[in-house]
């Protein structure tokens, strides 16, 4: 029986700095699309007062060659000022918010409320019978409460992606 080795696949935090441009993000999405890459989180924001620049932040898996690659080729697109792999610079910080709807009466709602203020979320929306809890925080943070509310009644979850920052005073 033949073994093919595979490579190791290794979680990465790209953040690319782009003019606001029609097509830019599906110039980008291809890139991932066509070496057969899921983007796990992608998020983007406009970063400037004039409204002319965003920044994008990806999280992807793959072995170090094929993401060498991507980034390579993202820096060769026309309004891509900045591609930036936080995973290589050093330490970074990481933050997704989410939004946690949970619909309980009783105990069940006593002890989502108590969970909730464990995990420092906030309530944005109550009901007599649900809440919407607001929750930022490291992925496993967030993947851990929507964990604990699945037996409390759980309904529904939206979250905004990861946005990530190199620490310290410099940027990336």
């Amino acid at each position: 029986m033949m073994h093919i080795a595979q490579e190791a696949q290794e979680r990465h935090v790209l953040t690319i700095t782009v003019d606001n441009e029609a097509g830019i993000l599906a110039k980008i999405a291809g890139l991932f699309t066509a070496r057969g890459y899921n983007i796990d989180s992608l998020t983007v924001a406009d970063i400037t007062d004039g409204h002319d620049v965003s920044r994008i932040t990806i999280v992807t898996h793959g072995p170090p060659p094929v993401i060498d690659q991507i980034r390579a080729q993202l820096e060769r697109l026309v309004p891509v000022h900045k591609v930036t792999d936080l995973t290589e610079v050093g330490p970074f910080v990481e933050r997704e918010l989410a939004l946690v709807k949970v619909s309980g009466k009783g105990e069940n709602r006593v002890e989502a409320l108590r969970l909730a203020d464990v995990f420092r979320a906030k309530v944005v929306d109550t009901t007599t019978s649900s809440f919407v809890f607001e929750l930022t925080g490291a992925p496993d943070k967030i993947d851990s409460f929507v964990s604990l509310m699945k037996e409390l009644g759980l309904v529904e979850v939206g979250r905004t992606g990861i946005v990530g920052m190199i620490r310290g005073a410099t940027a990336a």
